[in-house]
């Protein structure tokens, strides 16, 4: 029985790498319809190549960091449990790689390559697993001194502090250093629209993230014994909240339809576990207005150019989610209990002072040491043929 029971639990981790690892082509997407013609190839380039990078920073520093348990060991040890622990590296892999994802969407079409690919590194090796493991692995006494000091510790069932929160704050002072692409802004307040490219495949993207999403709540359990068939309703309810209310507030606009859901999902992750399916409807909904509402205002009156509104759909909407679980989670609006709110407030103010704090640093550095951002002309001939010498529709067929 304890062999069939590790081998489930294995299998059952395994399935939610996979379909975590399927979201990251959700980003993919949404950020190639999202941005223009001229920058859909970088899109899909960043996201490969930064995962890859992710596995490596992952594996030899970040995972160790943050839970003190590493793979220089033989392969015969490595099978203990079948494999568990691999899996369960794999599984939270695809967590960690999905902040250099989130950030991705916040500096397109003019971030220099390989500037960025070294940020990855250095936030998924150090930054990240460094507030993962005071969350996640009772690293530095924080989570204990929060339970003696307020009776509970500090939850956040699927990241969204850890992840969704993270990845947003820190994408914030990089797009901040980076400044908005040539032409989105002009000294007499215009604003240039710069429309998706294409609604299609932002979609696409938005839908794929969205069915991903229930093995990245779902299977945050990590063992099958801890299963909970709460967190998928919950999650369902999130998103049909935050689409619903995204749809009005943005007025029918497709963009902000189809990041409604992810606004939803982002919010939920937290308190999915705790909260009553009705408590997970309101926590979504608000998470879907909150978006719309920043994302205009981030755009259109502070003129910061998140080109993909990370920072408010994972910034905000995450630190939204981690302190609504400590409303909604509790047994007087209907949830399982054993949370309190300061806890929450707390812990969802470090995560962003650790966000902005190592983000600055990190993309401060590499600003004045190599440099950021593409050139004029190299943003005006476009990402994808400035960095990759080639675009996704060529404009004419070559002569021979």
């Amino acid at each position: 029985m304890e062999v069939l029971k590790s081998g489930s639990d294995v299998l059952f981790i395994l399935l939610g790498g996979i379909m975590v690892l399927a979201m990251h082509s959700g980003f993919a997407f949404l950020e190639l319809g999202t941005v223009r013609k001229k920058s859909q190839v970088n899109a899909l380039v960043k996201i490969l190549t930064d995962f890859s990078v992710s596995t490596i920073a992952y594996f030899f520093v970040g995972y160790s960091l943050a839970y003190g348990t590493n793979f220089f060991h033989g392969a015969d040890t490595l099978l203990a449990k079948n494999g568990f622990e691999l899996t369960r590296f794999f599984f939270l892999l695809t967590f960690a790689a999905a902040i250099p994802a989130i950030i991705s969407g916040g500096i397109a079409e003019r971030a220099k390559f390989n500037p960025q690919l070294a940020a990855t590194f250095l936030i998924v090796a150090f930054i990240y697993p460094f507030f993962e493991g005071i969350a996640w692995n009772q690293a530095y006494g924080i989570q204990a001194w929060l339970k003696a000091t307020y009776g509970e510790e500090f939850h956040d069932f699927a990241g969204s502090v850890v992840v969704h929160a993270m990845g947003g704050w820190l994408a914030l002072p990089a797009v901040l250093l980076l400044g908005a692409r040539h032409g989105r802004y002009n000294k007499q307040g215009g604003i240039s629209a710069h429309p998706p490219s294409s609604i299609p495949f932002l979609a696409l993207g938005a839908w794929i993230l969205t069915v991903g999403w229930f093995g990245f709540n779902v299977m945050s359990a990590q063992t099958i014994d801890k299963i909970s068939g709460l967190v998928a309703m919950n999650s369902l309810m999130a998103m049909a909240g935050g689409t619903l209310v995204a749809l009005v507030a943005g007025k029918n606009d497709p963009g902000f339809l189809h990041n409604g859901p992810l606004a939803g999902l982002v919010a939920v992750c937290a308190g999915s576990d705790i909260m009553h399916p009705i408590g997970a409807l309101v926590v979504g909904g608000v998470a879907g207005g909150l978006f719309v509402m920043m994302f205009t205002l981030t755009q259109n009156r502070w003129k910061i150019d998140d080109v993909l509104g990370v920072w408010p759909l994972h910034g905000l909407c995450g630190a939204w989610g981690g302190i609504a679980a400590g409303i909604f989670g509790s047994k007087t609006l209907g949830g399982v209990g054993g949370i309190a709110f300061m806890p929450q407030l707390l812990m969802t103010g470090l995560a962003i002072v650790v966000a902005l704090t190592g983000s600055f640093i990190v993309y401060g550095l590499l600003k004045v040491t190599v440099g950021l951002r593409l050139d004029q002309e190299q943003e005006y001939n476009g990402a994808d043929l400035s960095i990759h010498n080639i675009t996704a529709t060529p404009e004419r067929e070559s002569n021979w």
